[in-house]
């Protein structure tokens, strides 16, 4: 007979050793997202796959925060994070320390994310925009490559923390 597993079944790890354990070189940035959710959201799945960090830039909400919280789940604690005014001060600071930049956004150079070679000797930041008017337009050009999920139904877009899901996963399999 199935059963679920209870919680201490599981044998996650705590925050302490989450801290200490070695992380995917992945870092997804946050540029100008409005949903306390979608920000709560992205911290759980950066936990869930050991996400090196996630920057917040813009508008988009930082914790503590009851909202993100709810989503979260305790992950604002274990995932390191910042926040940058500017989404090209984050791109620029990114590129300097080895980071190849990668924009999650329907333009006209994007590929299939199935279609991108995720090169294990390299290490990525994956840009999320905004709900509505998507990566900042003044960060296009900055922008190393551009990745789109695809979709087969009437709606043009995802989800961000959903989209974001996918595209942790996507990486993390390739990297881990």
């Amino acid at each position: 007979m199935v059963q679920k597993l209870k919680l201490e079944e599981l044998n996650r790890i705590d925050v302490e050793t989450f801290k200490s354990v070695e992380k995917i070189p992945l870092v997804v940035v946050l540029d100008n997202i409005r949903s306390m959710h979608n920000v709560g959201a992205t911290f759980r799945t950066a936990d869930a796959f050991l996400i090196q960090k996630i920057i917040l830039c813009g508008i988009t909400p930082q914790p503590p925060h009851r909202e993100i919280h709810k989503a979260a789940l305790g992950a604002t604690e274990s995932v390191d994070w910042s926040h940058e005014n500017d989404i090209n001060t984050a791109i620029n600071d990114l590129k300097s320390q080895g980071f190849e930049v990668v924009g999650i956004e329907q333009t006209t150079n994007s590929q299939i994310i199935t279609d991108f070679t995720i090169d294990k000797t390299k290490k990525y930041a994956v840009i999320l925009g905004n709900e509505v008017e998507g990566i900042s337009d003044e960060a296009l050009p900055n922008i190393d490559s551009f990745l789109e999920i695809p979709q087969l139904g009437t709606k043009h877009s995802l989800n961000v923390s959903v989209c974001g899901g996918i595209v942790m996963w996507e990486f993390a399999k390739a990297l881990k």
